[in-house]
């Protein structure tokens, strides 16, 4: 039965996809690099480490990820002043899960700045949560299953309690290899490359009844 909802971020609650990606761009431009959209894609939904890092090697350069990370997060900061929206259905599905008496948790691969900027631009909060992770708190990113393990834990539940939504490819990995159930959310792949998750559904105002019910 299920008991928990845990959340990814970036894609799910919050429309913020586009903007890490032009500060990223920015970054590396900095850098003296020319890169572009879909270089970054394969590395949606695994952190900033990997995010920047892996186009990073794709392109064969040196690149301090601390400090292009911390720069990143800077541009990000800027750019998504007074921008950022909540996904359609987010914080209604949010709020329907606490209604139905689910215990909620976010899990994000982005740092603590990140996660804490995007909250509050769309009116939520650690509070809003029984739960948070941040990237910071967790090693192994996804694909690994170490964040949905551990956000699974911080509710008391096994992973096989809790269903988690995501929007990633890597993301729905995670969530099956930790033995959750996954709904997917479209707003940064196809369906046909979700296929892994349980249910997916196009936006969270349009979620499956049975994924609530099992």
């Amino acid at each position: 039965m299920i008991k928990g909802v845990l959340f990814d971020m970036d894609g799910v609650l919050v429309d913020s996809e586009d903007y890490i990606c032009k500060a990223a761009i920015e970054v590396f431009r900095e850098n003296g690099v020319v890169v572009k959209t879909e270089d970054f894609q394969p590395f949606v939904g695994m952190g900033e480490n990997r995010y920047l890092g892996g186009v990073a090697e794709k392109y064969s350069i040196k690149l301090d990820i601390i400090n292009a990370k911390a720069r990143t997060y800077q541009i990000y900061g800027e750019i998504t002043r007074g921008q950022l929206k909540p996904l359609p259905g987010s914080i209604e599905f949010l709020n329907l899960c606490r209604k139905r008496g689910l215990k909620v948790a976010l899990a994000t691969s982005a740092d603590r700045i990140k996660m804490e900027v995007s909250l509050k631009a769309i009116g939520l909060s650690e509070k809003s949560f029984n739960s948070t992770i941040n990237g910071l708190e967790i090693e192994r990113k996804k694909p690994f299953p170490d964040i949905y393990i551990k956000a699974s834990e911080n509710l008391g539940f096994k992973p096989s309690a809790c269903l988690v939504i995501e929007d990633a490819i890597s993301g729905v990995k995670a969530a099956k290899e930790a033995g959750c159930k996954c709904l997917a959310v479209t707003t940064s792949f196809g369906r046909e490359a979700l296929f892994e998750a349980d249910w997916i559904c196009d936006s969270l105002l349009k979620v499956p009844e049975e994924a609530l019910n099992w």
